[in-house]
């Protein structure tokens, strides 16, 4: 169904276009990248890979089966075998389960490949497909918390026997 590859630098036109098209569907639901974002995608990119090259963050880009990039997740702020999770799926991919299939598999690979013990993710409350993404996946919710003043709730996801 979908597939997910390591972010790389030959993604940044796809990956550019994919935050373009979902600019308005995204701001629905999470703050707003603003223009500096789209402006400075380049360098953005270049330290997002950076950051990946020292170990301090996984990216993936998600893939549909006839090519097409349809999403985002990532693994950012690694540290003592923890890191948190954070994705965004496209309009046009929303609700057939992209989220969730994305979620399962960067799951496994944060234990197999990046040798991860446990994610932490965060979901605003009014962001129900987001907070039914993380409990199909294993996510359990931990706390509340606010992302830019509004209200959210913390989850987190042991990955081996934690």
């Amino acid at each position: 169904m979908v597939t997910l590859e390591r972010l790389r630098a030959d993604h940044q036109d796809a990956l550019l276009e994919f935050e373009r098209v979902n600019r308005a569907y995204f701001a629905r639901s999470v703050s707003d990248r603003g223009d500096a974002f789209f402006a400075g995608f380049a360098a953005r990119l270049g330290a997002l890979l950076a950051e990946q090259d020292d170990g301090l963050c996984h990216f993936h880009v998600v893939v549909d089966d006839h090519g097409h990039l349809v999403g985002r997740v990532n693994l950012v702020d690694v540290r003592d075998g923890v890191a948190e999770l954070g994705y965004r799926i496209g309009e046009c991919a929303a609700g057939r389960g992209v989220a969730t299939a994305a979620v399962r598999e960067v799951c496994r690979l944060a234990a197999a490949a990046y040798g991860l013990r446990a994610l932490t993710a965060r979901s605003t409350c009014d962001n129900p497909a987001s907070m039914a993404v993380l409990t199909r996946t294993g996510f359990t919710v931990v706390g509340d918390t606010s992302i830019n003043g509004r209200p959210a709730v913390r989850y987190r996801r042991p990955l081996t026997g934690e």
